[in-house]
């Protein structure tokens, strides 16, 4: 041991000395193993070390061999020696500091060694700890300087030796201790863009062999190695992986669900945090690098096809924190949830595509994960989330239509857009139930947007606002400043607003006293706001608070537990102390809408309304209301018996200046009266116990004196006359004249008393014939009215009398007046009913009355009266109403009923059949998911109800069964002759059909049914009914698109067409096709429009197909490079494309030589057939595109396709242009020049409608044009000679056809006082397309 300490320090006194040749010396006397062990000693002591290996170095020269082979010995013992372990840290990185020094002056050949050497390590995964790795990018460095190396017999350059190095080690197998070491050492390495690719590649394909908990630093290593290049491959490779890991633990999760079994290969929170850390390091480098960032969007843009995944879009939202891509993000969300949710609708509505391509997937699902996702301490997404919801719902929400109509689709059928909205409150919704420090900013925004966006619908936001406090009330308590805060703006808030935002806050009115007197002490002030709509929102938040805030002894309504209260609300309003302050509140409310009574009509309207749902809902104030109703009445009823009329209109209305306007709406004074008196007599009839406190005497007075003055009302109105209400038929109706307007305003209060006496004396008659006559006269006054009010629109065309008044009677008793007339079968009311059923014109106003409520139903989701604004009740009503008239209709023919009854006006049949297409519709849009129960409650018979049970309770099979009634009605009218055939029954069934269509499934038996019979229909059918035929066709394209494609169809009924309307050449005679009855000469025009809508849809449909193929391509190149399949193998989707344009260029062939009437018509297929072009144009890039990327032959259909085009449809497209031309210039020429003298402004409009129509030719032939030069462009990439079937269409000179012109001459010289205009074609260059008119010695010559 004393020898070895010797030789060091004589080694190192003689390095410090002058004398290299002792220290060679000496050096030689040691053998490699004592120089060795001298080595690891001295490392493992930590002492000297590096002045030991610097004393080595001096006394071994690289130009002596034996001294660079010691040196090589010293770097093949310390590289080991350092990876080991044993050695100090310090002492390690020492050593390596010294031998990278020296690492420039060792021989090619050690340099060789040397890397070979790490790479036979860190194949056999001797390089764990990767201290040693530090050295390898100098050795690499050296080599790649190093100009010649043997090679086994021959040399290379020490550059190609790196490459081979390079390419060993990527290829081998990595120890998965060793990937993120290595990655950090290849930072230093110099490597050429194949090369870094290549390590890239097999650094991402090593992720999966790694734990989680690893990838996050490997991740911020690749970063910094993407510094180099390769950018987009770094981002591709870490997007790829995290969307497969989330794959795997979902179906790991589905799979544990479906078993029971826990097994958890990747643990969730583990995932989500990792990914979360990812993402920070990705943002951090993008914030560094913007060349990064400008990578990721570009990335993005390119991969269309490619669909986002929930950690991409959590990334890109964490992105959106730097401001210079903040809006390039949301920008790029935005147009990637539309298009996703527009291409969803696409397929959704194509069987044709639902076959080709696999289902999208659902973006709106993955930001919903990603909502999910972010609970795990994503705290860098939250805010981007809250940003990407309201951006949604500001950009995609209902916007004002109209007259501030609010835009709505229907509940089946959500727009993109409206979609759009919804996921952007769902986002909000679910953000704000998972993280609270964003909770306050979400609730600040919400009902700022409410305050400030008065101008358009906020339903939208108040539907967010009410699911928010359902889903947390106590959280919202926090926030209740925020609240308080927006009811100071309620008297300049829109009334729909106000409603919304009370209806939705209301919950936390229950458990905040605070929030509640707030909201009171605005409500009072608002009542004498100046703004009549303010006054109106006071009206209505009262109202809300009566019905809410219900006294101790209130009969519990079904309705009054509904969607008030929620599960986290338990405030217990019957406590001892709300029962006491809630009395005294209600009272106290109730004292102040009694001002109300003395204002404006609208707002005493809405206290009308709403007064029978407080008092179904807090019966205690029974007594207040009906005396503050009794008091009111009376006002306007005249006590005097014998007096006429018993109520004083006059007082009704009042004046200012020369305006007259409706002061009280007495109507629904008296209504509101009635309705709240039945339905307290049907509670205490009910109660068999009355309450100690319950004052029945003072109670039972007022009612019985209601009674009394209704009575009175009823038998004064029978004695009533027109004139005693100063009308008649010579009465003055117009808005213009203030007379006008106070008889318009007494005819329309006069025919509301009578509806609402009507209902009265109905409901209190007990089926008593004496009153059931009343009721009759009653009517034939209501009805008196309404033909005056009807005549005097029809003559005048008043705009504001040409619409029925809303009727009053309430949509329950409705239900309940169309049972007793159409349904009761009871002997002992026969008698009674016959008086009422008896008047066809009172069974024409019920069901009239019925479609009106069901059509206000279908536009608002709800109607007037009571029980209107109740979902489930309504929903209950509507159901026995389409019982009745389904009943009415199919058990009396409407041929019956016309022969018995010749009475003017529509048949009580056909009103019955046009109120099942409306309540049908409405509930499809209203209650969607309610279909099902809808129609098993419509007992039609006992017969039927068996049937339909038969069927099974699947909607498919129940609406199949109702579908077969109307298929009979149908067959029935199509069956009998012309004379019985009732064209508007016909199309009335037709739409019940289509309606009731959807509902089945498309791959059920009885959808196949279904349009089986249309086609046979269809093609059986002759009646020449256009509108009939407008409404089978549809039907037929309607079911046919979501069976398969309807191409061929189309080729069928282009051929009938053709076949009927005969060819643009007289000369030719078309053989005679007859495949769809239907289309005859009289309905092909109109089919002729609805075919070439049809073809529209289906070039949207290929258009969309192209556009997807096309990005495939960008992103296949992108991601795989070259590894599609030859161009000569067509795969399905190009395939499929060239059928379909094939089929559809076949059956434009066809249109195109059809002598169609001029206008419409022609207009149509000439913008399809430019269209046509414009697509073949595109596709003919898109394989352009691929001649470029792929080798191979062009597939033989594309050239049919080309084919096709070129031979068949271009020249008798310039036909067809002739023709057109020809047609609009010989109906129009002579007739607009003898009118010419007449009236100058004719011949402008004419000249100007010409310019218009003529706009379609120049762009037809532009598109065939375009596609020709297309054309030539794939034949030489494809070195096919596809332009051998194009032909020229038009000759390139002027062309006068000399027939024509002499027969125009001799009509000239025959009548010389006459001005003969001849259309003559000249053929022009095609290039000049416009077209020009030339005057020549008064021949009207058109120049193409």
């Amino acid at each position: 041991m004393s020898k070895m300490k010797v030789s060091v320090d004589k080694i190192i006194s003689l390095s410090e000395s002058d004398g290299v040749d002792e220290l060679q010396k000496h050096l030689t006397l040691l053998s490699d193993d004592q120089l060795t062990t001298m080595l690891t000693n001295s490392a493992l002591k930590g002492k000297d070390t590096g002045v030991l290996i610097k004393a080595i170095f001096k006394g071994s020269p690289v130009s002596v061999s034996h001294g660079a082979n010691r040196r090589l010995l010293v770097y093949k013992h310390c590289i080991p020696l350092c990876e080991s372990g044993d050695l100090q840290t310090e002492v390690a990185s020492d050593i390596i500091g010294l031998l990278m020094l020296e690492t420039h002056s060792l021989p090619g050949h050690a340099l060789a060694t040397l890397a070979s050497l790490y790479v036979d390590a860190i194949k056999v995964g001797e390089m764990n700890s990767g201290r040693s790795l530090e050295l390898f990018p100098t050795i690499l460095t050296a080599l790649a300087a190093t100009e010649t190396l043997a090679y086994g017999k021959g040399e290379l350059s020490g550059d190609e030796y790196k490459k081979q190095l390079i390419n060993s080690l990527c290829s081998s197998r990595w120890d998965p201790q060793c990937v993120i070491h290595l990655t950090t050492m290849f930072r230093d390495v110099p490597l050429s863009a194949e090369e870094l690719q290549f390590l890239i590649e097999k650094i991402l394909r090593m992720f999966l062999k790694l734990d989680l908990q690893e990838i996050p630093p490997l991740v911020y290593q690749l970063l910094l190695l993407s510094a180099k290049g390769c950018k987009k491959l770094v981002l591709e490779g870490i997007i790829s992986y995290f969307k497969k890991q989330d794959q795997l633990q979902k179906e790991e999760q589905r799979n544990a669900e479906s078993e029971d079994v826990e097994v958890q290969t990747i643990p969730q929170d583990q995932l989500r945090h990792v990914e979360g850390t990812v993402i920070l390091h990705i943002v951090f480098a993008i914030r560094l690098d913007h060349e990064l960032g400008r990578e990721f969007f570009k990335n993005l843009k390119v991969a269309q096809s490619d669909p986002l995944c929930p950690f991409s879009i959590a990334l890109l939202l964490s992105v959106a924190r730097i401001q210079r891509y903040e809006e390039q993000v949301f920008e790029f969300l935005k147009s990637a949830i539309t298009k996703n949710f527009k291409d969803d609708q696409i397929q959704h509505s194509s069987k044709f595509l639902q076959e080709l391509l696999p289902q999208c997937n659902s973006v709106s699902n993955m930001i919903l994960d990603t909502v999910k996702n972010s609970v795990f301490g994503w705290d860098h997404v939250t805010q981007g989330l809250v940003q990407l919801g309201f951006i949604l719902m500001d950009s995609f929400g209902p916007k004002a239509g109209a007259f501030g109509k609010v835009t709505e689709g229907t509940s089946t059928t959500k727009t993109p857009n409206q979609q759009a909205c919804r996921l952007g409150g769902q986002v909000l919704l679910e953000s704000f139930k998972m993280h609270e420090p964003i909770r306050g900013e979400i609730l600040e925004q919400v009902l700022n947007r409410l305050v400030t966006k008065t101008a358009s619908p906020v339903t939208h936001f108040i539907d967010l606002l009410s699911s928010i406090v359902m889903s947390a009330p106590m959280i919202l308590l926090e926030s209740s400043s925020k609240v308080t805060e927006t009811f100071d703006q309620l008297s300049y808030l829109p009334l729909s607003t106000v409603q919304g935002l009370l209806k939705a806050v209301q919950p936390l009115l229950k458990v905040s006293m605070s929030m509640k007197d707030a909201l009171i002490l605005v409500l009072r002030k608002a009542m004498f706001s100046s703004h009549l709509d303010g006054r109106k929102s006071a009206v209505a938040g009262f109202l809300l608070l009566l019905k809410n805030f219900r006294i101790l002894g209130s009969l519990a309504s079904s309705q009054a537990s509904q969607a008030i209260t929620s599960s986290q609300v338990q405030a217990d309003v019957h406590s001892r102390y709300n029962t006491a302050a809630n009395e005294a509140f209600c009272l106290e409310i109730l004292s102040s809408l009694r001002r109300c009574l003395n204002q404006q009509a609208d707002v005493r309207l809405m206290l009308y309304e709403g007064f029978h749902d407080v008092l179904r809902r807090n019966s205690q104030l029974a007594s207040s209301i009906m005396q503050t109703l009794l008091s009111q009445l009376k006002r306007y009823f005249e006590p005097e018996q014998d007096l006429l009329p018993p109520l004083k209109l006059e007082s009704c209305i009042s004046a200012h200046g020369d305006q007259v306007f409706l002061q009280e709406p007495l109507a629904h004074l008296l209504c509101c009266t009635v309705h709240c008196l039945l339905w307290n007599q049907n509670v205490q009839s009910g109660c068999s116990v009355s309450d100690d406190d319950y004052d029945e005497d003072e109670e039972g007075g007022v009612q019985s004196e209601l009674h009394t003055i209704l009575e009175s009302i009823t038998k004064r109105m029978i004695k009533s006359e027109l004139e005693d209400f100063e009308l008649d038929k010579c009465a003055e109706f117009s808005t213009s004249s203030s007379v006008g307007v106070k008889n318009s305003i007494y005819a329309v209060l006069v025919m509301g008393l009578n509806e609402v006496l009507m209902e009265y004396n109905f409901i209190t008659a007990n089926y008593n014939k004496n009153h059931f006559e009343d009721i009759l006269e009653l009517f034939k006054r209501y009805h008196k009215v309404s033909e005056i009010l009807r005549e005097r629109a029809g003559k005048g065309r008043l705009t504001s009398s040409s619409k029925t008044p809303r009727s009053l009677l309430s949509l329950g008793f409705i239900s309940m007046l169309l049972t007793a007339l159409f349904r009761d079968s009871t002997q002992s009311r026969e008698e009674s009913l016959s008086v009422l059923r008896s008047s066809g014109d009172f069974l024409r106003y019920c069901v009239s009355v019925a479609l009106q409520k069901i059509q206000q139903l279908e536009e608002t989701g709800h109607t007037d009266g009571p029980e209107g604004q109740s979902p489930d009740k309504t929903f209950r009503h509507l159901c026995d109403i389409t019982s009745v008239l389904m009943w009415r209709y199919t058990n009396v023919p409407s041929t019956v009923e016309d022969a018995g009854k010749k009475e003017k006006g529509q048949s009580v049949s056909l009103l019955c059949l046009e109120g099942l297409l409306r309540v049908f519709t409405t509930v499809l849009q209203r209650y969607p998911t309610r279909m099902s129960n809808f129609l098993s409650s419509l007992d039609v018979s006992g017969e039927a109800e068996g049937e339909a049970e038969g069927e099974g309770s699947d909607l498919t099979a129940q609406t199949a069964f109702y579908i077969r009634q109307f298929q009979r009605a149908l067959m029935n009218q199509l069956s009998g002759g012309e004379e019985e055939f009732n064209s508007k029954e016909a199309q009335l069934l037709v739409s019940i059909l289509s309606v009731l269509s959807r509902q089945l499934s498309p791959s059920s038996q009885q959808f196949t049914q279904m349009l089986t019979w249309t086609v046979k229909i269809c093609k059986e059918t002759n009646f020449e009914d256009i509108s009939l035929t407008k409404g089978l066709l549809s039907l037929l394209f309607n079911l046919h698109v979501l069976h398969k494609s309807p191409v061929s169809l189309l080729w069928e009924m282009c051929q009938d067409i053709h076949s009927q309307l005969g060819d643009i050449d007289q000369d030719v005679e078309v053989e005679k096709q007859s495949h769809f009855a239907i289309i005859s000469m009289k309905t092909a025009a109109s089919t002729t429009l609805l075919v070439s809508s049809q073809v529209g849809k289906v070039l949207d449909e290929v258009d969309w197909l192209i556009a997807k193929k096309k990005g495939q391509i960008g992103s296949d190149r992108t991601i795989s490079g070259n590894t599609q399949q030859p161009l000569g193998q067509q795969d399905p989707i190009e395939k499929a494309i060239t059928v379909q344009l094939g089929t559809l260029l076949t059956a434009l062939h066809e249109l195109v030589q059809t002598a169609l009437p001029t206008g419409p018509c022609t207009d149509t297929l000439m913008r399809e057939l430019s269209r046509t072009y414009s697509i073949l144009t595109t596709l003919t890039k898109y394989y352009i595109q691929l001649c470029a990327t792929q080798p191979g032959q062009l597939p033989a259909r594309v050239e049919k396709l080309v084919k096709l085009s070129g031979s068949h449809l271009t020249p008798q497209c310039y036909c067809f242009i002739t023709y057109v031309q020809s047609g609009e210039l010989t109906a129009g020429g002579p007739e607009k020049l003898k009118k010419k003298k007449k009236e100058d402004d004719a011949v402008a409009a004419a000249s100007a409608k010409v310019l218009r129509e003529t706009k379609a030719i120049p762009n037809l032939i532009f598109n065939i044009e375009q596609y020709e030069k297309f054309l030539i462009l794939l034949s030489k990439k494809s070195k096919v000679n596809l332009m051998q079937y194009m032909k020229l269409s038009t000759s390139r000179d002027f062309r006068i056809n000399a027939a024509t012109l002499e027969a125009a001459l001799q009509e000239q010289q025959q009548d010389e006082s006459q001005q003969v205009c001849l259309c003559l074609n000249m053929f022009f260059l095609r290039q000049n397309s416009g077209i020009g008119f030339l005057i020549f010695n008064g021949i009207f010559l058109s120049l193409d």
